[in-house]
């Protein structure tokens, strides 16, 4: 029975990550009017999206189950979890409008007085874009953005926790993004490293030449294969000055994998062996799963769990470098902290991060030192 349960699980979890949807949300920036160029320009579109997702969010509660499952694609959803996030979704944006609203004196769009739950609603359900305004362009494009992107969040929900993800954690140890403080926001890199020459070489030199730090999340297989054609010094310049947790040794599910535990032990101890000076006690988990009762067992070794609130999707064949650049920059106005997801195993972050920098270079964030992170 206990082999039939496994087997069954299994395939329910394949069966979901299957028929999740094969484009993700995207936005073309250029429909927003303005550069971000200042604090309040940042605030300004931050109050627009977050205006336009709490919109989609408060319509989306209207569905009963039955139309919940047919907008998702799902054929068993768990309204409790769904119901749960909702709720903390909301009280994220309510934080984050307050935020975005304190500039409102130097420059009044999207301003609506909101001081509580029950005025966001309201401002949610009454937003909408004049024809003729100047943020007219924005509008429709927004619109269909955040009805994609909400049903990315609430067909994780309504999995959640059968299927593990980063929707939620499973305890109070494991990191989101949301113990940053507000414009702040960490950049973090998945599944390297690359062979040599690869992007990992041209990302890890790029950030350094901006002054920046990042947290990589390396895949001990692939470090290890990197150490057979490179000496251990030149390894550690490769990271200089950068932070390294683990992905494990292999990419795959640490839910259901019977050697999971071995995978996270293995890869900690060649990192802490091979780059002393980089390494985070952080584990990252691929595809977002993990165990709901492995908190014990990441507190023995000295672990937390890392998850992510800002998902580039750059591994999605289906979205461009600059549409993962553009989808990054419109969740950083959206949630206004937290840690965004690239990975340097792929070239598309060559041309993303470099735009998404130039873009945000004068708009008052700030980029999280990953040594300081917890």
């Amino acid at each position: 029975m206990r082999i039939v349960l496994f087997i069954s699980v299994c395939l329910f979890c394949f069966n979901a990550q299957a028929a999740g949807p094969a484009v993700p949300a995207m936005l073309d920036r250029s429909v927003w009017p303005e550069h971000l160029t200042t604090p309040v320009l940042f605030d300004v579109a931050s109050r627009a999206e977050i205006l336009a997702f709490a919109h989609a969010l408060l319509a989306s509660e209207s569905q009963d189950e039955t139309g919940l499952k047919a907008r998702l694609g799902l054929k068993k959803i768990n309204m409790v979890s769904l119901n749960l996030i909702r709720q903390r979704l909301w009280a994220r944006l309510l934080e984050n409008y307050q935020f975005a609203q304190q500039s409102c004196e130097q420059d009044a769009s999207f301003c609506v007085l909101v001081e509580d739950m029950e005025m966001l609603r309201e401002r949610a359900e009454n937003f909408q874009v004049a024809d003729d305004s100047f943020y007219a362009a924005w509008a429709a494009p927004s619109r269909a953005f955040h009805e994609r992107y909400l049903n990315e969040l609430l067909r994780m929900a309504a999995l959640f926790p059968l299927v593990s993800s980063e929707i939620e954690r499973y305890n109070s140890d494991e990191l989101t993004g949301d113990e940053l403080n507000d414009r702040a926001f960490l950049l973090t890199f998945d599944s390297g490293p690359t062979v040599v020459g690869g992007t990992t070489d041209w990302l890890t030199e790029y950030l350094r030449q901006q002054k920046l730090n990042a947290a990589f999340f390396v895949l001990g297989k692939n470090m290890q294969m990197r150490l057979e054609k490179s000496a251990v010094p030149e390894v550690q310049g490769l990271y200089k000055q950068q932070c390294v947790g683990l992905q494990g040794w292999e990419y795959r599910s640490h839910s259901q994998w019977l050697d999971w535990q071995s995978s996270v032990q293995r890869s900690a101890v060649l990192l802490q062996q091979v780059l002393p000076d980089n390494y985070l006690p952080l584990f990252r988990p691929p595809y977002g799963h993990r165990r709901a009762d492995s908190a014990e067992y990441f507190r023995a070794q000295g672990l937390k769990v890392s998850l992510w609130n800002i998902d580039s999707q750059d591994w999605n064949r289906n979205i461009s470098a600059q549409q993962a650049s553009e989808r990054v920059l419109t969740l950083m106005l959206l949630w206004r902290r937290g840690v965004i997801v690239f990975h340097d195993i792929h070239n598309k972050v060559e041309t993303a991060l470099p735009w998404l920098i130039a873009n945000t270079a004068q708009s008052g964030l700030q980029w999280q030192d990953c040594h300081d992170y917890p």
